[in-house]
């Protein structure tokens, strides 16, 4: 699939294409190892957004001026970004002799994709591992950039053969600063903001609390080389890691709630492998330590600024007074306090405003009885994102719930463009239409077509991807892993994986050579999406949570859009989407629902056993008995 360049047009200007990567990033976008010391008590009776639950000027210098500090002793040289909880970067520090640029390096020797680019800002990725730590974390869960790299790998847990992948495959790609969701600088202090790189799985990012409350995050660059931990049977003393723990002494996640005393799959989380340092206790000032606040267009400029209030309006996320109030959810709004994605009538006329409402009201319900896989205490509620959308992509609705990670809010609607877009009988012309993926170390293309050629033989089926046949996300993610079945050894890649040999999660297949383009194309940038797709603006998504929309009459029944959700575990994910959509369609009695068992892609037949369309947890409730809560939907 990957076809070597000898002398392209543009070969002369390699390193000046690297160079455009770079302003398109800044432009467009036990087992768990050691935990933290116990945070504060958090503060009762001011539900999930305290006023004072932000980080003045001064807690943000002190958070970099203890990484700076642990550097010094350590003899290392370090960027370091700091963020608040909706992404708003509140200080870039850079010390003297910190390298200027880092190198992409997956650990599997695997060249493509982004793997080995090597002349990319190491601004850029102290802010996306401080985002990244932000972004996943919640009052319910803390989680790291190390925990990341867990689970967005081949197998769950990484080395560990014959084991599916990770919960979160594919997260990586997602709040790109090419997504027409994610806010820019411009748009002040409302978020969420977008990460440069995607969500870092490179160790040395971790959530910032303060009297136990999630209020931002810190990230480090430091080695020179942004990866991750491809065998976790070892503890690691990674130097970024040590540094971010330094920069968060006095601002630890409660030790209760640390991805280490979390269990997916009955394998537990990890937080951090290195220990915090000894350096001093005491914290300088800013302006006494060596090195400098640097300005990243697009995302930071001096001085250090302090971070927003989370569920404020000035945070761009704040509690439903409206149509949601009863559901106890939050909306997206902008800076005029207005709800950004309110429940509306499609442009086509498919889906109609009161639909909308009642397929978030619906997945909203679901959520507010589940029990949560990712959070403590045991038996929380499970917090989410839910979006729907309309066939041609174009966002009808988003509501959260309040705790929800702010990664989901992109995410949920990702996995809703991808359901609907693959459903549609127009996608592998769609596929087929865009140019080339664009590698840069070694230069070379991808064929964004030949990923259609491939699905429609591996399922023998010449009319896939133009015949209407009905795929969730679950089912696209199953076609694109480095293994199918999924994590089992010697067996074949999915058509929209790359193959093992050549696969890393910095080059993975279709989902990155979407995108690619959009990240490396040459300033000025068109104001377009990530993909080239007016369908899939914000990127292809491979994990989860998205269902296809079907209008049913008789025995037609016709595409009309997509329902994503996003925040908790990957079952309770399809779940919330999955009955939403069933529940809804009963209330509404309108013909909306899901597609006909007939039509989805788990009717195939194939050699390795038949794709997923849904899978819902065990006793997936609180204070219910109930099981198999999605059969024979």
């Amino acid at each position: 699939m990957t076809t070597p360049i000898t002398q392209p047009p543009w070969a002369q200007r390699g390193k000046w294409l690297v160079w455009a990567l770079a302003l398109t990033l800044l432009a467009c976008g036990g087992s768990g190892g050691s935990a933290p010391a116990a945070a504060p008590a958090v503060v009762p009776g001011c539900g999930n957004s305290c006023a004072a639950d932000t980080l003045s000027t001064a807690e943000v210098e002190t958070l970099v001026s203890q990484a700076v500090v642990q550097a010094q002793a350590l003899g290392a040289r370090a960027t370091i970004a700091v963020t608040d909880r909706v992404g708003n970067v509140l200080a870039v520090f850079s010390m003297p002799g910190a390298a200027s640029t880092f190198r992409i390096n997956g650990g599997r020797g695997v060249r493509g994709g982004l793997e080995q680019v090597d002349t990319l800002p190491s601004t850029l990725a102290a802010i996306s591992k401080a985002l990244t730590g932000a972004y996943l974390s919640s009052a319910g869960n803390a989680f790291s950039t190390r925990t990341a790299s867990q689970i967005v790998q081949q197998n769950f847990n990484p080395q560990e053969a014959n084991q599916p992948s990770g919960p979160l495959f594919g997260v990586q790609f997602s709040q790109l600063g090419c997504s027409d969701l994610m806010r820019k600088q411009s748009d002040a202090s409302l978020g969420p903001k977008r990460a440069p790189l995607g969500l870092s799985a490179d160790p040395g990012g971790l959530p910032v609390y303060k009297g136990g409350r999630l209020v931002g995050g810190v990230g480090v660059m430091a080695d020179g080389v942004y990866g991750l931990d491809v065998d976790i049977r070892n503890i690691d003393n990674d130097l970024d890691e040590q540094l971010a723990l330094a920069a968060v002494r006095g601002f630890e996640a409660p030790a209760d709630i640390t991805a280490n005393r979390i269990t997916l799959d009955g394998r537990s989380l990890r937080y951090v492998d290195a220990v915090a340092g000894g350096a001093s206790t005491a914290t300088p000032g800013l302006s006494t330590l060596p090195g400098s606040l640097l300005a990243v267009a697009g995302y930071f400029d001096p001085p250090v600024r302090p971070g927003v209030a989370f569920g404020s309006v000035d945070s761009g996320l704040r509690a439903d007074s409206a149509g949601f109030a009863t559901h106890n959810a939050y909306i997206v709004v902008d800076g005029a306090n207005n709800n950004l994605y309110p429940p509306r009538a499609s442009t086509d006329g498919l889906v109609t405003a009161t639909e909308a409402r009642q397929l978030l009201a619906s997945a909203l319900d679901v959520a507010n009885r589940s029990r949560a896989q990712i959070r403590k205490p045991s038996g929380s509620t499970a917090q989410i994102t839910v979006s729907v959308v309309g066939v041609d992509g174009d966002i009808l609705g988003i509501a959260r719930s309040p705790d929800a990670p702010v990664f989901s809010l992109d995410v949920s609607v990702q996995k809703a463009r991808s359901a609907a877009f693959f459903s549609n009988p127009g996608s592998g012309a769609a596929l087929q239409a865009l140019p080339d993926a664009s590698y840069l170390n070694p230069v070379a293309t991808s064929s964004i077509g030949s990923y259609v050629t491939q699905l429609r033989n591996f399922l023998n089926r010449p009319t896939a991807l133009s015949d209407g046949l009905a795929f969730s996300a679950r089912s696209v993610g199953n076609l694109a892993r480095p293994l199918f079945p999924d994590g089992i050894t010697a067996t074949g890649n999915g058509p929209l994986s790359k193959p093992l040999p050549a696969w890393s999660p910095f080059s993975t297949g279709l989902q990155l050579d979407l995108s690619i383009n959009a990240i490396t194309g040459t300033p000025p940038l068109p104001a377009v999406g990530c993909t080239g797709l007016p369908n899939l603006k914000n990127g292809l998504q491979i994990f989860p949570g998205g269902f296809p929309l079907y209008r049913v009459s008789g025995s037609t029944a016709q595409l009309v859009g997509a329902v994503g959700v996003s925040g908790d575990g990957v079952d309770q994910d399809d779940m919330v989407a999955f009955l939403g959509i069933a529940n809804a369609s009963r209330i509404l009695g309108t013909g909306l629902g899901h597609a006909p068992t007939n039509m989805r892609a788990d009717s195939l037949a194939l050699p390795g056993g038949p794709l997923r369309y849904v899978q819902c947890p065990q006793a997936p409730y609180n204070n219910s008995d109930a099981q198999n809560v999605c059969a024979g939907l």
